[in-house]
């Protein structure tokens, strides 16, 4: 059940940020094998002067940050793998690879609150 933020420092058309929500999306079936049902991503765009990318970036307006909180347990192998889809999903955009960073935090399931209130460990 995880759940993502893309954050961006540029407008881009509403095809675009559906299509960066499922290039998020789509990772995360493939590499963490989540059930079509499970997920929650989130766009957040930032005006520029309160996004500041690393200066030595080609085209700065593109830097793209995701953040993945999900629950612990998943392998090396599997992150890795997360790692170059969306960098994959995210090139065939116009994102440089460079341009993207990602965040993933592994949460025990007893710190996740989910449906109405439950520890997802009693689940």
């Amino acid at each position: 059940m995880p759940s993502a933020v893309i954050e961006v420092r540029t407008e881009h058309s509403e095809q675009m940020e559906r299509s960066l929500i499922d290039g998020v999306y789509r990772a995360m079936e493939d590499a963490f094998h989540i059930d079509p049902n499970e997920g929650t991503i989130r766009l957040v765009v930032h005006a520029p002067h309160r996004y500041r990318p690393d200066p030595d970036l080609e085209h700065a307006e593109l830097h793209t940050h995701v953040s993945i909180d999900t629950f612990a347990g998943r392998s090396v192998d599997a992150k890795r793998a997360l790692y170059r889809a969306i960098v994959d999903n995210f090139e065939q955009l116009g994102i440089p690879r460079n341009h993207v960073e990602i965040l993933v935090r592994d949460i025990p399931r007893e710190n996740w609150g989910i449906r109405g209130g439950t520890a997802a460990c009693d689940l």
